[in-house]
């Protein structure tokens, strides 16, 4: 079936707390029950809904799990579902009834108070705002709008059900019926305020067009502003058939005239008058501080403006002429910027302290690693050949990168590759280049005499090769440039990442 054809909103009947609101004192807002009037409501409304309904169709009930609410929903389905007067084409267990908590209530927080606070908060809602006031210990309209969208959201996944039924009833209250009907049209703040509430056992129908899909509500929904509209034009024209006939107004309604206007009463602050500093004593360490804090301020506004005093009294020695000196001379000196810390005494000041000395030698010796750990391409035969120190938190066995390829990309991991091992690693290197070098002749196979300090400029790890590292150079020249190249390879500039 997909999308019901019906979407039916219900406000329950008329319980014991519409009709003596003193019960919600001593008795859980969920547990109040209908009267026996709400239960002859409840009745008619199944009747009503019978004469809506096609042979055809297939019902599915949501309703809130208060008592009223649910005592709503069974006097429905009793006539519903009845066979008196004629045969009903609805049987109840052909309907499926669910109980939905995101549909209940606006929580008015726990048991209420006496009538006279009660009707305090009331007004205090209505200056506020009936959407946002959050009642105390309990909700807003604003928070129950959250809940109902989370059901909008799951009735609509449901609406996707092949077999979803061609009729909807949502059995709720009067709130949240038109918090549902906000969140479904799109309703403003503005507009849900303006809206009255919903009478006991009111039908709000949602139906959905053929053609678009789309659901039009049928009922035209009653509003604050539309009454006292009705009421200046029901006073105008008693005014104008008592102007046409000479009588005079009753004196009830020439109060209303000539009554002044109530002076906006006070909710926020204290408004009796306040007293919490009566029982409330600051600790005495704060008080202490807050007074030194004070004398601090004072001190140093003191000091700016007899810093103030002492600079203009050497301006006018300097520039005797006032105004006619240039203007930089006449610009106010730029204020001291003061810290957080207004304390006279800066022993425990770090903007007092020297500033740490940095060792550029030691910083050019550790190695250089990148945000996350990863070491750079400076490997173990890099820093035993160079005689690096290793830093003591530091260990000598290297492990995998971030892309698991070794200290750097596409090299393989060492991290079984201890200190000793890299000793006699570094010295069969040298055998083996010693060892070709006598087969040659003592020529190196590059064609260049190797150097009697530290060989041959090597590339690093990314493949770059240092400066003038093509350029045969010897003696000095050549050592100052392998030098300058392992100082850069030690740099940040050389780091992988």
């Amino acid at each position: 079936m997909g999308r019901p054809r019906l979407i039916i909103l219900i406000r329950h009947a008329q319980s014991e707390g519409n009709k003596n609101r003193e019960i919600h004192q001593t008795i859980p807002d969920h547990r109040v029950k209908l009267t026996s009037e709400g239960w002859q409501q409840a009745r008619d409304a199944g009747s009503r809904l019978r004469s809506l309904l096609r042979p055809d169709d297939t019902l599915q009930f949501y309703t809130s799990p208060y008592r009223r609410t649910r005592e709503t929903t069974e006097g429905i389905l009793e006539t519903l579902t009845s066979d008196n007067p004629d045969p009903s084409p609805f049987k109840r267990s052909a309907m499926k009834v669910y109980e939905e908590p995101r549909l209940r209530e606006q929580d008015f927080g726990n048991f209420q108070p006496c009538s006279a606070e009660m009707e305090r908060m009331w007004q205090e809602r209505a200056d506020y705002g009936h959407f946002f006031y959050r009642i105390p210990n309990g909700e807003s309209a604003a928070d129950a709008y959250d809940r109902v969208s989370g059901f909008n959201e799951s009735l609509w996944r449901q609406f996707g059900e092949d077999d979803f039924p061609s009729v909807c009833v949502l059995v709720t209250h009067g709130l949240m019926s038109r918090v549902f009907l906000m969140k479904w049209y799109h309703f403003s703040v503005e507009y849900f305020e303006d809206l009255r509430n919903v009478n006991h056992c009111e039908f709000l129908i949602m139906k959905k067009q053929l053609d678009s899909g789309k659901y039009d509500l049928e009922n035209k929904l009653r509003t604050w502003s539309e009454l006292r509209r009705e009421r200046a034009a029901l006073k105008a024209k008693e005014d104008k058939e008592f102007a046409e006939t000479g009588k005079e107004r009753p004196k009830k309604l020439e109060r209303m005239d000539t009554a002044t206007p109530a002076a906006p009463r006070k909710w926020g602050g204290c408004p009796e008058g306040c007293n919490h500093g009566k029982n409330f004593k600051i600790r005495r360490d704060l008080a202490e501080l807050l007074q030194h804090d004070e004398h601090s301020a004072n001190d140093f506004t003191k000091e700016q403006q007899q810093h103030h005093h002492q600079h203009q009294h050497q301006h006018q020695h300097q520039h005797p002429g006032g105004a006619n000196g240039t203007i930089a001379s006449r610009r106010t000196p730029a204020k001291k910027v003061q810290g957080p810390n207004n304390s006279d005494d800066d022993s425990d000041d770090p903007r007092g302290a020297v500033p740490p000395q940095i060792d550029v030698t030691k910083a050019q010796e550790d190695v250089v690693s990148s945000p996350d750990g990863t070491p750079s391409f400076i490997t173990i035969e890099d820093r035993l050949r160079n005689a690096l120190k290793t830093p003591q938190k530091s260990s000598f066995l290297l492990h995998t990168g971030r892309d698991f390829g070794g200290t750097y990309s596409g090299h393989a991991s060492e991290e079984e590759f201890s200190e000793n091992d890299a000793r006699e690693r570094l010295a069969a290197r040298a055998a083996r280049v010693k060892n070709g070098l006598a087969a040659n002749g003592g020529v190196n196979v590059s064609g260049r005499e190797p150097s009697t300090t530290r060989g041959h400029a090597h590339a690093n790890r990314l493949g770059d090769a240092p400066n003038n590292s093509d350029q045969g150079s010897d003696g000095d020249n050549e050592a100052e440039d392998l030098d300058k190249a392992e100082r850069e390879d030690r740099s940040v500039r050389g780091s992988v990442y």
